[in-house]
């Protein structure tokens, strides 16, 4: 009667045949080769039969080699049911090779039960051994958890939430807990409808801002975009047929996987790790990037919403400023006219018999109570302006060049003769004469308050038919391109403006957008060192279509408020 410890060593290699056959099959999903299969099992095998040749247990090396054989298959992504069965399989192969002996030549009984219970024994270490995995697993899980916390939370704190040194620590957190070689965070440019690199860190470390990608599933951040809830992996970059960064091939990567920022809502971008090895990405790492990415998109949100916040309180803190300073101003000039007006009426009261003396005293009263009256009406106007309102227009059939030649009469007067006048005869159009003397007006007054001293300022009147145009040209300081962009908005004055002697509300402008929004028509402004500062006010040479009707609601289309 033969023993099972000489079955094994006899038929050593056919039972190692017969379990990686089955074993093949029974992971064959798995894409794992032979010498991945033949690597601990022997051992094991070999350590039953020595066991028993020595007379002893041999329990300690056996479980040597249990947990060497839990620990390859923990990387290769086996669940504890599969490692358990391939004990159970092995078992069945030991037992075929007498399966069909007569029963002389059959272990007994005494010997079958002792090598089950040592399979079963090994069978329960498997499912401790994963058990522990799990729990510490879970701990280190919670851990890196803490630290993207603690990392992100700082973030928060700084003038910059999405600062490349903060998010390189927040990889660094994230390449740690994946035990992987590369990480990398492209973030979402809405703008450009494209990835942009924002961090990354280990090998292949890509340049930032170098490496964009549109959100084409040909390419592999764009394949991550589209995989929605699942991750995205690369077995090998090398042979794949998705784009994947050169820095990446180059740097020694093979294998890729990555998860969208944040699995569901507006997209926020993609988030990937890389390994030197080749091989397929376990369920765990899969689950496990999944909740680092889902944690670093709450985040990266969070920061957002910080850096929103922090941008309108700025806003908030700037239009309070812009207010008191309108205050003080809209104080200072008001009192002008209305002390005049005061003095005026006094005057009056005090010496009613002179006749010419209250004749000039009334006008004058006239007068700066005009002025008064034209500021709240300017200043009611770019309020409405500001609400998005378009302004009422009284419309009747004007003479542009005639609007034209007035204001520089008048500008004449006041300021002397620093203004010309270049218009074609009769540009005529249904417009609000009052408006555009207005608008005409407060760009007369910008020129010669911020251009160059003794250098002419010219007013251009055309028109091709369809549309006219009123232009106002001076030499002087340039407007930047950054000024520009706000210039029409209420209370804005550019830098130069902020910092020269003359003083205003910064209401002109805005309400010489009003003006041209009001007619359906735009503002269009140059500025260059060469060529000097020109407003232009484009005009459709019919206003009506573009008015309100009775019922509220506009015959043409409506803009939005300057900017």
């Amino acid at each position: 009667m033969a023993s099972i410890a000489e079955v094994i060593r006899n038929q050593q290699s056919e039972i190692i045949q017969c379990w990686m056959d089955e074993a093949t099959r029974a992971a064959s999903a798995r894409g794992l080769e032979q010498p991945e299969f033949r690597n601990i099992m022997p051992s094991y095998l070999a350590s039953l039969a020595e066991a028993r040749a020595s007379g002893g247990s041999g329990d300690n090396q056996q479980r040597r080699h249990v947990e060497s054989h839990v620990s390859a298959r923990l990387r290769q992504g086996f669940d504890v049911a599969e490692v358990v069965e391939e004990f159970a399989i092995l078992g069945r192969c030991i037992t075929q090779t007498w399966a069909t002996a007569p029963p002389g030549e059959q272990p007994d009984g005494h010997d079958v039960e002792r090598l089950f219970t040592e399979l079963h024994v090994a069978m329960e270490t498997v499912a401790d051994l994963f058990h522990t995995h799990l729990l510490e697993e879970e701990q280190t899980e919670k851990r890196y958890l803490r630290l993207l916390q603690k990392v992100a939370s700082e973030a928060l704190k700084l003038d910059e939430p999405n600062s490349r040194g903060q998010l390189n620590e927040l990889l660094e957190i994230i390449l740690e807990a994946m035990g992987a070689r590369s990480c990398a965070l492209l973030l979402y440019v809405s703008q450009d409808a494209r990835l942009v690199t924002a961090a990354s860190a280990g090998l292949g470390n890509e340049q930032l801002e170098h490496y964009a990608t549109s959100l084409d599933p040909k390419s592999f951040p764009g394949s991550i975009v589209a995989a929605g809830e699942e991750t995205c992996s690369l077995r090998d970059v090398t042979t794949a047929t998705l784009e994947v960064s050169e820095s990446l091939r180059q740097g020694g990567i093979h294998s890729l996987l990555g998860v969208r920022l944040p699995a569901h809502q507006a997209l926020l971008g993609v988030l990937y790790v890389g390994l030197t090895d080749t091989r397929e990405f376990t369920v765990r790492e899969k689950q496990r990037l999944q909740t680092l990415g889902q944690h670093l998109s709450v985040h990266l949100e969070n920061a957002r919403l910080y850096a929103n916040l922090q941008e309108k309180v700025e806003a908030l803190e700037t239009e309070r400023g812009l207010r008191e300073q309108f205050v003080n101003v809209l104080a200072h000039d008001l009192r002008g006219p209305l002390s005049s007006a005061k003095m005026g009426a006094h005057a009056l009261l005090r010496a009613p018999e002179k006749l010419e003396a209250r004749r000039d005293l009334a006008l004058r009263i006239d007068r700066n109570i005009e002025r008064a009256d034209q500021m709240v009406r300017d200043l009611l106007d770019a309020n409405r302006i500001q609400a998005g309102q378009r302004l009422p227009l009284r419309l009747d059939r004007c003479d542009l060049g005639r609007i034209a030649y007035d204001v520089v009469e008048e500008l004449t007067v006041l300021h002397g003769e620093c203004f010309v006048l270049e218009a074609q005869e009769h540009v005529r159009g249904i417009w609000s004469a009052e408006e555009l003397r207005r608008a005409l007006w407060n760009l007369g007054t910008n020129a010669f308050k911020y251009g160059a001293a003794g250098s002419p300022i010219t007013f251009t009147v055309t028109s091709d038919g369809t549309q006219a145009q009123a232009s106002v040209h001076n030499r002087g300081p340039v407007i930047a391109p950054a000024d520009q962009e706000a210039i029409f908005k209420p209370l804005i004055r550019t830098r130069s403006a902020k910092t020269g002697p003359s003083k205003g509300w910064g209401l002109g402008l805005t309400l010489v957008w009003g003006c041209a929004q009001a007619h359906g028509g735009r503002v269009e402004l140059t500025s260059d060192a060469d060529t000097g500062t020109t407003f232009r006010l484009v005009l459709p040479c019919d206003a009506r279509p573009f008015q309100v009707d009775p019922n509220g609601a506009e015959r043409a289309g409506r803009d939005s408020g300057p900017s």
